[in-house]
Protein backbone atom coordinates (compact mmCIF):
# COMPACT_ATOMS: atom_id res chain seq x y z
CA UNK A 1 0.00 0.00 0.00
CA UNK A 2 2.82 2.39 0.88
CA UNK A 3 4.54 1.67 -2.46
CA UNK A 4 1.27 2.40 -4.28
CA UNK A 5 0.93 5.76 -2.54
CA UNK A 6 4.53 6.66 -3.37
CA UNK A 7 3.96 5.75 -7.02
CA UNK A 8 0.79 7.87 -7.00
CA UNK A 9 2.66 10.91 -5.63
CA UNK A 10 5.44 10.52 -8.20
CA UNK A 11 2.93 10.17 -11.05
CA UNK A 12 1.04 13.26 -9.86
CA UNK A 13 4.27 15.28 -9.78
CA UNK A 14 5.17 14.19 -13.31
CA UNK A 15 1.72 15.15 -14.60
CA UNK A 16 1.95 18.56 -12.91
CA UNK A 17 5.30 19.19 -14.56
CA UNK A 18 4.36 18.15 -18.08
CA UNK A 19 0.69 18.99 -18.55
CA UNK A 20 -0.13 22.30 -20.22
CA UNK A 21 -2.35 23.67 -17.48
CA UNK A 22 -1.96 21.14 -14.70
CA UNK A 23 -1.85 22.19 -11.02
CA UNK A 24 -2.17 25.89 -11.82
CA UNK A 25 1.50 26.21 -12.78
CA UNK A 26 2.62 28.29 -15.80
CA UNK A 27 5.34 25.91 -16.97
CA UNK A 28 4.89 25.04 -20.66
CA UNK A 29 1.73 27.10 -21.01
CA UNK A 30 1.33 29.09 -24.18
CA UNK A 31 1.77 32.84 -23.76
CA UNK A 32 -1.48 34.51 -24.76
CA UNK A 33 -0.91 37.46 -27.10
CA UNK A 34 -3.37 39.88 -28.69
CA UNK A 35 -1.95 41.64 -31.73
CA UNK A 36 -3.55 44.79 -33.17
CA UNK A 37 -2.25 45.94 -36.52
CA UNK A 38 -3.29 47.96 -39.54
CA UNK A 39 -4.85 46.22 -42.55
CA UNK A 40 -2.24 43.91 -44.17
CA UNK A 41 -3.52 45.07 -47.57
CA UNK A 42 -2.65 48.68 -46.74
CA UNK A 43 0.75 48.37 -48.41
CA UNK A 44 3.62 46.01 -49.19
CA UNK A 45 5.26 47.18 -45.97
CA UNK A 46 2.22 46.17 -43.92
CA UNK A 47 1.93 42.81 -45.67
CA UNK A 48 5.56 42.07 -44.79
CA UNK A 49 5.07 43.29 -41.22
CA UNK A 50 2.02 41.04 -40.70
CA UNK A 51 3.76 38.03 -42.27
CA UNK A 52 6.78 38.55 -40.02
CA UNK A 53 4.59 38.65 -36.88
CA UNK A 54 2.66 35.54 -37.89
CA UNK A 55 5.87 33.61 -38.52
CA UNK A 56 7.13 34.38 -35.00
CA UNK A 57 4.05 34.26 -32.77
CA UNK A 58 3.14 30.62 -33.32
CA UNK A 59 2.20 27.75 -31.04
CA UNK A 60 5.51 26.10 -31.97
CA UNK A 61 7.27 29.14 -30.50
CA UNK A 62 5.13 29.05 -27.35
CA UNK A 63 2.45 31.60 -28.19
CA UNK A 64 -1.32 31.59 -28.48
CA UNK A 65 -1.70 34.65 -30.73
CA UNK A 66 -4.84 36.31 -32.04
CA UNK A 67 -4.76 39.08 -34.64
CA UNK A 68 -7.09 42.02 -35.20
CA UNK A 69 -6.82 44.54 -38.04
CA UNK A 70 -8.13 48.03 -38.69
CA UNK A 71 -7.00 51.39 -39.99
CA UNK A 72 -9.51 53.13 -37.68
CA UNK A 73 -8.50 54.10 -34.18
CA UNK A 74 -11.91 53.53 -32.59
CA UNK A 75 -12.05 49.98 -33.96
CA UNK A 76 -8.54 49.27 -32.70
CA UNK A 77 -9.43 50.63 -29.26
CA UNK A 78 -12.48 48.35 -29.06
CA UNK A 79 -10.34 45.38 -30.10
CA UNK A 80 -7.78 46.24 -27.44
CA UNK A 81 -10.45 46.35 -24.73
CA UNK A 82 -11.71 42.93 -25.86
CA UNK A 83 -8.21 41.50 -25.65
CA UNK A 84 -7.86 42.90 -22.11
CA UNK A 85 -11.19 41.31 -21.14
CA UNK A 86 -9.97 38.02 -22.61
CA UNK A 87 -7.00 38.10 -20.20
CA UNK A 88 -4.21 38.14 -22.74
CA UNK A 89 -0.72 38.20 -21.26
CA UNK A 90 0.58 40.72 -23.82
CA UNK A 91 -1.07 43.31 -26.02
CA UNK A 92 1.00 44.19 -29.09
CA UNK A 93 -0.10 47.42 -30.73
CA UNK A 94 0.54 49.28 -33.98
CA UNK A 95 -1.82 52.22 -33.57
CA UNK A 96 -3.73 53.73 -36.47
CA UNK A 97 -3.61 57.11 -34.71
CA UNK A 98 -1.20 58.37 -32.08
CA UNK A 99 -3.90 59.88 -29.85
CA UNK A 100 -6.64 58.40 -27.65
CA UNK A 101 -4.89 55.42 -26.04
CA UNK A 102 -4.56 56.51 -22.40
CA UNK A 103 -7.69 54.74 -21.11
CA UNK A 104 -6.80 51.48 -22.87
CA UNK A 105 -3.26 51.50 -21.51
CA UNK A 106 -4.44 52.26 -17.97
CA UNK A 107 -7.02 49.45 -18.19
CA UNK A 108 -4.34 47.07 -19.44
CA UNK A 109 -1.98 47.98 -16.61
CA UNK A 110 -4.75 47.51 -14.04
CA UNK A 111 -5.53 44.09 -15.50
CA UNK A 112 -1.88 43.03 -15.54
CA UNK A 113 -1.66 42.99 -19.32
CA UNK A 114 1.75 44.04 -20.62
CA UNK A 115 1.63 46.37 -23.63
CA UNK A 116 4.35 46.49 -26.29
CA UNK A 117 4.20 49.01 -29.12
CA UNK A 118 5.53 48.11 -32.53
CA UNK A 119 5.96 49.98 -35.80
CA UNK A 120 4.43 53.23 -34.52
CA UNK A 121 4.62 55.41 -31.44
CA UNK A 122 1.63 56.83 -29.59
CA UNK A 123 0.99 59.92 -27.45
CA UNK A 124 1.06 58.34 -23.99
CA UNK A 125 3.22 58.26 -20.89
CA UNK A 126 5.99 55.66 -21.22
CA UNK A 127 5.08 54.20 -17.83
CA UNK A 128 1.89 52.80 -19.40
CA UNK A 129 3.67 50.36 -21.70
CA UNK A 130 6.62 47.99 -21.39
CA UNK A 131 8.55 48.85 -24.54
CA UNK A 132 8.31 50.13 -28.10
CA UNK A 133 9.98 48.76 -31.22
CA UNK A 134 9.44 51.47 -33.78
CA UNK A 135 10.66 53.30 -36.82
CA UNK A 136 11.80 56.88 -36.27
CA UNK A 137 9.27 58.48 -38.61
CA UNK A 138 10.59 61.98 -37.91
CA UNK A 139 14.07 60.88 -38.95
CA UNK A 140 12.69 59.15 -42.05
CA UNK A 141 11.12 62.43 -43.10
CA UNK A 142 14.22 64.47 -42.27
CA UNK A 143 16.47 62.09 -44.25
CA UNK A 144 14.20 62.34 -47.28
CA UNK A 145 13.87 66.12 -47.12
CA UNK A 146 17.62 66.56 -46.65
CA UNK A 147 18.12 64.51 -49.81
CA UNK A 148 15.59 66.68 -51.67
CA UNK A 149 17.28 69.83 -50.43
CA UNK A 150 20.56 68.48 -51.76
CA UNK A 151 19.17 68.30 -55.30
CA UNK A 152 19.52 72.12 -55.47
CA UNK A 153 16.59 72.57 -57.84
CA UNK A 154 16.12 76.09 -59.29
CA UNK A 155 12.56 75.91 -57.93
CA UNK A 156 10.61 73.50 -55.78
CA UNK A 157 6.97 72.88 -56.75
CA UNK A 158 5.82 69.84 -54.83
CA UNK A 159 2.81 67.55 -54.88
CA UNK A 160 2.65 66.12 -51.38
CA UNK A 161 0.72 62.84 -51.08
CA UNK A 162 0.07 62.14 -47.40
CA UNK A 163 -0.69 58.87 -45.66
CA UNK A 164 -3.52 58.28 -43.19
CA UNK A 165 -3.80 61.50 -41.21
CA UNK A 166 -2.75 61.29 -37.57
CA UNK A 167 -0.62 58.18 -37.96
CA UNK A 168 2.99 58.35 -36.78
CA UNK A 169 4.24 57.74 -40.32
CA UNK A 170 2.18 60.60 -41.73
CA UNK A 171 3.14 63.00 -38.96
CA UNK A 172 6.86 62.29 -39.23
CA UNK A 173 7.07 62.36 -43.01
CA UNK A 174 4.75 65.35 -43.38
CA UNK A 175 6.33 67.32 -40.54
CA UNK A 176 9.80 67.31 -42.07
CA UNK A 177 8.55 68.52 -45.45
CA UNK A 178 6.27 71.18 -43.99
CA UNK A 179 9.08 72.57 -41.83
CA UNK A 180 11.65 72.80 -44.63
CA UNK A 181 9.18 74.10 -47.19
CA UNK A 182 8.27 76.89 -44.80
CA UNK A 183 11.88 77.75 -44.04
CA UNK A 184 13.13 77.70 -47.64
CA UNK A 185 10.07 78.98 -49.45
CA UNK A 186 9.30 75.77 -51.34
CA UNK A 187 5.86 75.70 -52.96
CA UNK A 188 3.49 72.89 -52.03
CA UNK A 189 1.15 72.98 -55.02
CA UNK A 190 -1.05 70.20 -53.62
CA UNK A 191 -1.09 68.57 -50.19
CA UNK A 192 -3.70 65.88 -49.67
CA UNK A 193 -4.07 62.48 -48.06
CA UNK A 194 -4.34 59.50 -50.39
CA UNK A 195 -4.59 57.19 -47.35
CA UNK A 196 -1.71 54.98 -48.60
CA UNK A 197 -3.74 54.13 -51.73
CA UNK A 198 -2.25 54.03 -55.25
CA UNK A 199 -5.65 54.66 -56.81
CA UNK A 200 -6.36 57.75 -54.70
CA UNK A 201 -2.86 59.06 -55.34
CA UNK A 202 -3.35 58.69 -59.10
CA UNK A 203 -6.59 60.63 -58.89
CA UNK A 204 -4.97 63.46 -56.91
CA UNK A 205 -2.04 63.80 -59.31
CA UNK A 206 -4.38 63.62 -62.29
CA UNK A 207 -6.39 66.51 -60.84
CA UNK A 208 -3.21 68.61 -60.60
CA UNK A 209 -2.29 67.73 -64.18
CA UNK A 210 -5.78 68.64 -65.36
CA UNK A 211 -5.55 71.99 -63.58
CA UNK A 212 -2.34 72.70 -65.58
CA UNK A 213 -0.53 73.58 -62.34
CA UNK A 214 3.25 73.41 -62.63
CA UNK A 215 5.12 70.84 -60.45
CA UNK A 216 8.49 69.12 -60.48
CA UNK A 217 8.51 66.95 -57.32
CA UNK A 218 6.14 64.26 -56.04
CA UNK A 219 6.73 63.48 -52.38
CA UNK A 220 4.64 60.39 -51.65
CA UNK A 221 4.61 59.05 -48.10
CA UNK A 222 4.62 55.42 -49.23
CA UNK A 223 5.58 53.41 -52.32
CA UNK A 224 2.03 52.58 -53.34
CA UNK A 225 1.09 56.26 -53.55
CA UNK A 226 4.26 56.97 -55.54
CA UNK A 227 3.22 54.17 -57.90
CA UNK A 228 -0.20 55.73 -58.35
CA UNK A 229 1.36 59.13 -58.99
CA UNK A 230 3.63 57.67 -61.67
CA UNK A 231 0.62 56.05 -63.37
CA UNK A 232 -0.95 59.49 -63.72
CA UNK A 233 2.31 60.93 -65.11
CA UNK A 234 2.67 58.09 -67.61
CA UNK A 235 -0.91 58.57 -68.79
CA UNK A 236 -0.14 62.25 -69.43
CA UNK A 237 3.25 61.49 -71.05
CA UNK A 238 5.12 63.44 -68.36
CA UNK A 239 8.66 62.17 -67.84
CA UNK A 240 9.87 61.22 -64.37
CA UNK A 241 12.96 59.92 -62.63
CA UNK A 242 16.66 60.62 -63.04
CA UNK A 243 17.28 63.60 -65.32
CA UNK A 244 13.59 63.89 -66.18
CA UNK A 245 10.84 66.45 -65.56
CA UNK A 246 9.50 65.20 -62.21
CA UNK A 247 11.36 63.84 -59.18
CA UNK A 248 9.63 60.81 -57.62
CA UNK A 249 10.03 60.09 -53.90
CA UNK A 250 8.53 57.19 -51.97
CA UNK A 251 8.91 55.36 -48.65
CA UNK A 252 8.99 51.72 -47.47
CA UNK A 253 11.49 50.10 -49.89
CA UNK A 254 9.30 47.45 -51.47
CA UNK A 255 11.52 45.41 -53.78
CA UNK A 256 9.49 46.44 -56.83
CA UNK A 257 9.95 50.09 -55.83
CA UNK A 258 13.71 49.71 -55.43
CA UNK A 259 13.82 48.14 -58.88
CA UNK A 260 12.08 51.28 -60.23
CA UNK A 261 14.71 53.31 -58.41
CA UNK A 262 17.56 51.24 -59.83
CA UNK A 263 16.09 51.67 -63.33
CA UNK A 264 16.08 55.45 -62.86
CA UNK A 265 12.30 55.77 -63.02
CA UNK A 266 12.19 57.02 -59.42
CA UNK A 267 14.70 59.21 -57.61
CA UNK A 268 14.50 58.37 -53.88
CA UNK A 269 13.02 55.76 -51.56
CA UNK A 270 13.14 55.91 -47.78
CA UNK A 271 13.44 52.69 -45.82
CA UNK A 272 10.87 51.63 -43.24
CA UNK A 273 11.86 48.31 -41.66
CA UNK A 274 8.88 45.96 -41.09
CA UNK A 275 10.79 43.09 -39.49
CA UNK A 276 10.19 43.77 -35.81
CA UNK A 277 8.89 40.46 -34.45
CA UNK A 278 12.26 39.08 -33.32
CA UNK A 279 12.82 42.21 -31.21
CA UNK A 280 9.35 41.85 -29.67
CA UNK A 281 9.89 38.16 -28.91
CA UNK A 282 13.23 38.95 -27.26
CA UNK A 283 11.53 41.50 -25.02
CA UNK A 284 8.78 39.04 -24.07
CA UNK A 285 11.39 36.36 -23.29
CA UNK A 286 13.18 38.76 -20.96
CA UNK A 287 9.97 39.86 -19.24
CA UNK A 288 8.89 36.24 -18.75
CA UNK A 289 12.22 35.55 -17.02
CA UNK A 290 11.78 38.61 -14.82
CA UNK A 291 14.76 40.35 -16.38
CA UNK A 292 15.03 44.12 -16.60
CA UNK A 293 15.01 45.54 -20.12
CA UNK A 294 18.21 47.28 -21.16
CA UNK A 295 16.23 49.83 -23.16
CA UNK A 296 12.57 50.73 -23.33
CA UNK A 297 12.62 52.15 -26.86
CA UNK A 298 14.25 50.32 -29.74
CA UNK A 299 14.50 52.30 -32.98
CA UNK A 300 14.89 50.32 -36.18
CA UNK A 301 17.99 51.10 -38.22
CA UNK A 302 16.87 52.65 -41.53
CA UNK A 303 18.33 54.57 -44.47
CA UNK A 304 17.38 56.37 -47.66
CA UNK A 305 18.28 55.24 -51.17
CA UNK A 306 19.25 57.44 -54.13
CA UNK A 307 18.72 56.21 -57.70
CA UNK A 308 22.25 57.33 -58.59
CA UNK A 309 23.83 55.16 -55.89
CA UNK A 310 21.59 52.13 -55.28
CA UNK A 311 23.05 48.73 -56.22
CA UNK A 312 21.54 45.36 -57.14
CA UNK A 313 22.79 44.11 -53.76
CA UNK A 314 20.81 46.90 -52.03
CA UNK A 315 17.67 45.85 -53.90
CA UNK A 316 18.06 42.23 -52.79
CA UNK A 317 19.13 43.06 -49.22
CA UNK A 318 16.66 45.80 -48.35
CA UNK A 319 13.77 45.21 -50.72
CA UNK A 320 10.50 44.05 -49.12
CA UNK A 321 8.58 41.28 -50.85
CA UNK A 322 9.27 39.92 -54.30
Amino acid sequence: MKATRIFSVILSAVLCTTALTACGGKKNQLIKVGIINNDPNESGYRTANDKDLKATFTKENGFDAEFRYSMKNDVQINDAQKFIQDDVDYLLLSAADMAGWDTVLKDAKKAGVKVILFDRTIDADESLYEASIVSDMDKEGETAVDWLKGQNLPKYEIIHLQGVMGSAAQKGRSGALDKTAGELGWTIVKQQTAEWSAEKAQQIVQSVIDSKTSFNVIYAENDDMAKGAVAALDKANISHGVGKDVIIMGFDCNKWALKELKAGNWNYDGQCNPFQSSYIKDIIDKLEKGEKLAEKRIVMNEKGFDAAQITDEDVETYGIGT
